[in-house]
């Protein structure tokens, strides 16, 4: 897809460094060496103009994050609306929100953030920053959020305060430099292991419902040999694509096909901020926000910005473990990302939406995969999300199981899983790795990356000698209060297990 036309609009003087060193792919032994020598001159401009040809280029490879990101966002930001749908109907007795609702929020979630913030902020502006997705982790606690009485453009506006203030104050690079090998490796395992676990009981579910569970089975017996041979080939990074394009055929040919409806009809949703939040008769039906609903909102907009740094942390590992040396410069800044992250929440939440955005996992780890930076998917992505609202159809085939459960399967929770196991090299990482997954067991990984982090920064798990190379801050003072702010922000919610929420 790289063309050599897209030098030839800027003249010799005023090459950029990318353009002086870059080299076409017929010069080099294999297509990785091609990818991996792109990753190692881009000099990506961060808050400035980064343009096609003279900063990056667009390659095949992009095609495949932006797909595996669109179909992981289209089951997320469903799963939100949804819950919101549910929750505030359940919660107010003048609110009656269904599925339609949830659809349209959805769609709006995908116009204009995908414009502002994948296409021009994340491919043009600062390819430094990942795009701001969806925040797996609050999933199920949106419906906790809307019973509480929580507003979603109090929690939007809240989130974006408490995230640029932790961006401005550097907080997210500090938390991830602070986060050891065996710590990070453990949370990369758990978020893994328990993703894997829980697309493959949807999948089998899915099975079960319409009376056919061995094609479920069939679905992930030939899921494992395709991304196995990939992995053997060095072609992993197509996993994605040619996996959900096949559990999608197997279903079909097996009898399956019928079990997809298309429901969604092409149009454009309505994008007027006053019909949304305008009055309690139409679109959330909420209002504007008052006092009680940012009090109600508060804790949980507290938890969500606390569980930003592990998110990111696993994200910024897996461009590390997949990029080959002297590719810093290519590498998603956090404190950036999570700038981009607030004000695109605070920017979703005013024109209609509801999602809580986080580091968007399944464009990030793809794209680590496939040797590739930000930028070139990140328009790819935005793009086709804009498509997709337009169209409507492609939302359903997306979220049908034998497609998502794969997709998400094979571009985002095995790559996970074996990220964490690679950072895991030594006793001592297994040490902190061990409790880290104990921890997030028992409580959230929440808790289990706080709690871990404060005890491997000191000594008691993990390398004794860590502790010496850090000062009094870094050791006691930064982990200690992360530890408080998230147990805090989890008992006030109920996060806790055996204790009641206390707000």
């Amino acid at each position: 897809m790289a063309t050599h036309a897209q030098d030839r609009s800027v003249s010799h003087e005023e090459k950029s460094e990318y353009q002086k060193k870059h080299k076409p792919a017929s010069s080099f032994a294999s297509r990785a060496d091609y990818l991996n020598h792109e990753l190692q001159i881009m000099r990506p401009r961060r808050w400035g103009l980064n343009l096609p040809g003279r900063d990056f280029r667009f390659e095949l490879e992009d095609l495949v994050p932006a797909l595996a990101g669109t179909i992981g966002i289209i089951a997320m930001y469903s799963a939100v609306m949804m819950s919101w749908a549910e929750g505030l109907t359940a919660a107010w007795d003048h609110i009656t929100l269904g599925k339609a609702f949830a659809v349209e929020v959805a769609r709006v979630e995908m116009l204009i953030p995908a414009l502002l913030f994948c296409v021009l902020l994340c491919g043009f502006i600062n390819p430094r920053a990942n795009l701001a997705g969806n925040h797996g982790p609050m999933i199920p606690l949106v419906g906790t959020i809307a019973l509480a009485g929580a507003h979603p453009l109090a929690l939007g506006i809240l989130i974006g305060v408490f995230g640029l203030t932790l961006s401005y104050l550097k907080g997210g690079s500090k938390l991830v430099n602070l986060t050891s090998q065996g710590v990070a490796g453990g949370l990369l395992i758990f978020l893994g292991f328990g993703g894997a676990k829980g697309q493959i009981e949807s999948l089998l579910a899915w099975g079960a419902e319409i009376n056919m569970g061995y094609v479920s089975i069939l679905i992930l017996a030939v899921s494992i040999v395709i991304y196995a041979f990939l992995a053997r080939i060095g072609k992993r990074w197509l996993a994605i694509p040619v996996c959900a394009i096949t559990g999608g055929l197997i279903a079909t040919a097996l009898g399956a096909g019928s079990s997809l409806e298309f429901v969604t009809q092409p149009g454009i949703p309505n994008l007027n901020p006053v019909y949304w939040w305008g009055s309690t008769e139409q679109g959330w039906q909420l209002g504007l926000p008052n006092v009680s609903h940012f009090l109600a909102s508060l804790p949980f907009a507290l938890l969500a910005v606390a569980m930003w740094s592990p998110d990111f942390l696993g994200h910024r590992i897996f461009q590390e473990l997949n990029y080959p040396k002297k590719a810093e410069k290519v590498l998603m800044d956090v404190d950036d990302t999570m700038t981009g992250c607030s004000i695109r929440q605070m920017v979703g939440a005013s024109v209609g939406g509801g999602n809580i955005t986080s580091s968007w996992g399944t464009y990030m780890i793809p794209a680590a995969i496939a040797r590739r930076p930000i930028p070139g998917g990140a328009i790819i992505l935005g793009l086709l999300c804009i498509g997709v609202a337009l169209i409507g159809y492609p939302m359903d085939v997306a979220t049908w199981p034998p497609v998502m459960t794969i997709a998400l399967l094979s571009g985002v929770f095995l790559p996970l899983l074996e990220a964490g196991m690679q950072m895991v090299k030594d006793a001592k990482s297994s040490q902190s790795a061990g409790i880290c997954i104990f921890a997030s067991m028992a409580v959230n990984p929440v808790f289990g990356w706080a709690v871990t982090m404060l005890l491997d920064n000191n000594g008691l798990i993990g390398d004794k000698e860590r502790p010496k190379t850090l000062s009094s801050v870094d050791r006691l003072v930064i982990p200690t209060a992360t530890v408080i702010i998230c147990i805090a922000a989890m008992l006030a919610v109920g996060m806790i297990p055996g204790i009641p929420a206390l707000l």
